[in-house]
């Protein structure tokens, strides 16, 4: 299947209550464990690409892995831009074939936020393209981003509803004590600004930060109103964990494969473990 925006799924979603993950891409193998994940579970899926892996991997490097990929898949498949930073940053990537797009305004204040969203999302729905806006702030470290636990913000219930009210976005990601990264402790997850919110506003709300928070939490927040999950750091963490395991065993292997085949599989097996407890496997 071709490249869909986040919009293909985004009424199932809230019907049979049910979550879509987002997973980054971070190389071929990131993407292949994804792929065949999504593939094996007849799950949609979103491949996440931060600004940061876009430096890593090229622009259209990337964008010609996900198109292969989805094509393989055979499940819809977004490709979606992660906390864009600038309308010039959003416009490149769809210019370039993302099917959908994160314009992240929230270090801005509420006024100027909802400006610029608007802006990105008036140009990115022209073209089909589905936007995700976010409101409050989620802390933890992310790529280049990092934001330390006692600047974190909680979203504003009201100011998420006017928000969405104002801009339109398809999702929206709203600060209620998740963070980037994986957890010292268990985090403290506001189901109530969720649910508040979520019942206001026609788009389904995005949960930043899904790495290491409790199975039962994540359950609770797709009852709520939640309907995508962003993981990341357990993928990596699962990749690194092998490929020191291997190379620990065999300090002299040098085949990348040989390390990075059994560390795609220690991914794959994280995916689908995800897309089961958010209840999107054969939703496809």
């Amino acid at each position: 299947m071709p490249l869909v925006p986040m919009t293909a799924f985004l009424e199932d979603v809230k019907k049979h209550k049910y979550a879509v993950g987002q997973f980054n891409l971070n190389n071929l193998e990131f993407t292949q464990a994804i792929t065949e994940a999504a593939k094996e579970e007849k799950s949609p899926v979103i491949f996440g690409v931060s600004e940061g892996a876009l430096k890593y991997m090229g622009l259209d490097y990337t964008v010609a892995i996900a198109k292969a990929a989805a094509e393989r898949a055979g499940v819809p498949v977004a490709l979606h831009l992660d906390h864009g930073s600038s309308f010039d940053v959003v416009m490149k990537c769809i210019r370039a074939g993302f099917s959908s797009v994160m314009f992240d305004g929230s270090h801005y204040p509420l006024e100027e936020n909802i400006r610029l969203t608007k802006k990105v999302v008036e140009a990115a729905h022209a073209v089909g393209v589905s936007v995700e806006g976010e409101l409050g702030t989620i802390g933890g470290v992310e790529d280049d981003l990092s934001v330390d636990e006692e600047d974190a913000a909680l979203a504003n219930p009201a100011e998420a509803i006017r928000f969405w009210e104002e801009t339109q976005v398809d999702y929206l990601a709203i600060a209620v004590g998740t963070a980037h990264g994986m957890y010292k402790g268990e985090p403290k997850i506001r189901f109530d600004i969720i649910e508040e919110v979520a019942s206001n506003i026609g788009a389904p709300i995005v949960l930043h930060g899904g790495s290491g928070v409790p199975d039962e939490s994540i359950r609770k927040a797709i009852a709520a109103g939640v309907g995508k999950i962003n993981v990341n750091t357990e993928n990596q963490v699962a990749c690194t964990e092998t490929i020191r395991k291997i190379l620990a065993a065999k300090p002299n292997e040098i085949d990348p494969r040989k390390y990075l085949g059994p560390a795609r599989e220690a991914i794959k097996e994280v995916v689908i473990g995800k897309m089961r407890l958010f209840g999107s496997s054969n939703r496809a």
